[in-house]
């Protein structure tokens, strides 16, 4: 039986007439809302022809699976909507990792659909739409394999109580990565309108992948790139944007890792041990990334430390990094995903707030890491040579001056620091991006 607001005060009123006490009708008041749940509507729900929707946002990583569930209000009046809440929950690994079990993506997907269904109410669960979004993992599989892992997520988007949109499960383009994370930043910081004069940077560190975006301020940034890949336009609320943007394949993190071992495309993973001067000399283990495991070992004979760290993992950024133009001082570059990770890891800054840091920052650590590996093992075996990758690629691949000061996010007004923001914006608004 539903029960509207008017029935319930005249059951109050009812109850009071039949001559129970003040608490009594308090507690029957209490017994009443309770048992009608949420047809009541909240008291933070917004008047005057707004409306909420929901949407939830699937990002397969290379080393986890994350869903964004986002609720948003939307005013007639007033182009932007308002995002008034997301809900965040993550599980590794990746859907990658599955490659030869696509059964287990499913029931990955099927774990995190539930965060979905106790985030949005059952009423809206029909109009709710439910997007996937896979990035560097998948796009370094076969293709075949890939393909398999979207049908098993799809199969399992449709026994879904969720609007499940065409093309709702598919492999995402560095490119578009980058254009996204860059717009949800921008969203989030409240510098995406046609009256903007000042916009953010954004540099992603993923596992497989790593971009950077920004507004360029000089033609020449834009004249100047090798390929008319990286410049990218698009359209939202009625402003027109040219960014620089790429996304180099093979330099995340976990990919610069492999690359660093030498180990990238390696045969023989069950007999081999791929050693570096980045890892502690006595250190030696098993390392997954994938679906693949790799022996890894730091070289008992050899020396350990910066400076040879720094020339194994320089092999994997010179020549293949451009470094744009212009990066101008004054232009604010957020840093997020690996490059937030690390640096807590490090203990450069709070795993909360964050905070910001220097490029010289992360080159000054790195170094305390390398050369004290021996005496103080870090909390991580890869530190030194995950924080000499970043320096490195900052400084060799990008060209960032030692002095640049990036801000290091993980959210932003309670809201993830990732592209999937800037991809449900774009569902909802198709940005055209060329």
């Amino acid at each position: 039986m539903k029960l509207t607001v008017p029935c319930l005060l005249l059951l109050l009123v009812l109850l009071a007439v039949a001559g129970l006490s003040r608490a009594q009708v308090k507690t029957s008041f209490l017994d009443l809302t309770n048992s009608i749940g949420s047809i009541l509507p909240g008291l933070s729900r917004p008047a005057n022809h707004s409306r909420i929707f929901y949407a939830v946002m699937f990002d397969a990583g290379s080393t986890g699976t994350r869903i964004h569930v986002y609720t948003f209000i939307h005013s007639d009046s007033v182009e932007l909507p308002v995002l008034d809440n997301e809900m965040f929950h993550s599980i590794k690994p990746g859907l990658s990792a599955y490659a030869d079990s696509p059964e287990m993506a499913g029931h990955t997907v099927r774990m995190l659909l539930k965060v979905a269904k106790k985030t949005v109410p059952r009423l809206e669960w029909k109009r709710t739409p439910v997007v996937l979004r896979a990035t560097a993992g998948l796009r370094l599989l076969p293709a075949e394999k890939a393909q398999t892992l979207l049908d098993k997520v799809q199969d399992v988007f449709e026994e879904s109580p969720f609007l499940v949109p065409d093309d709702s499960v598919s492999i995402m383009n560095g490119t578009s990565e980058g254009i996204l994370a860059w717009i949800s930043l921008n969203f989030l910081t409240g510098h995406l309108n046609a009256q903007t004069k000042k916009t953010v940077g954004i540099l992603d560190l993923g596992g497989g992948s790593t971009q950077i975006t920004f507004l360029p301020k000089l033609r020449k940034t834009i004249e100047s790139v090798p390929l008319a890949d990286y410049v990218a336009r698009f359209e939202i609320f009625n402003s027109t944007f040219e960014l620089y943007t790429y996304s180099y394949l093979g330099n995340g993190l976990m990919a610069a890792r492999l690359a660093t071992l030498g180990a990238l495309g390696a045969e023989g993973l069950e007999w081999r041990v791929f050693k570096s001067s980045c890892l502690p000399k006595k250190f030696r283990d098993e390392w997954s990334f994938g679906g693949q495991t790799y022996q890894v070992s730091g070289d008992p004979d050899g020396y350990a430390g910066y400076k040879l760290c720094y020339q194994e993992v320089l092999k994997v950024v010179k020549g293949i990094i451009h470094q744009p133009y212009e990066l101008e001082d004054n232009s604010v570059f957020y840093a997020f995903s690996y490059y937030f990770d690390r640096a807590v890891d490090a203990g450069l800054i709070d795993g909360v707030h964050g905070g910001m840091l220097e490029v010289r920052d992360f080159k000054k650590r790195a170094k305390e890491v390398c050369n004290k590996m021996t005496k103080y093992p870090p909390v991580s075996s890869f530190l030194c040579m995950d924080m000499t990758y970043i320096t490195c690629l900052l400084k060799d691949g990008y060209g960032f001056k030692e002095s640049t000061v990036l801000q290091l996010t993980k959210k932003v007004n309670n809201v993830e620091s990732s592209w999937a923001l800037g991809a449900t914006l774009d569902h909802f608004h198709h940005l055209k991006i060329h």
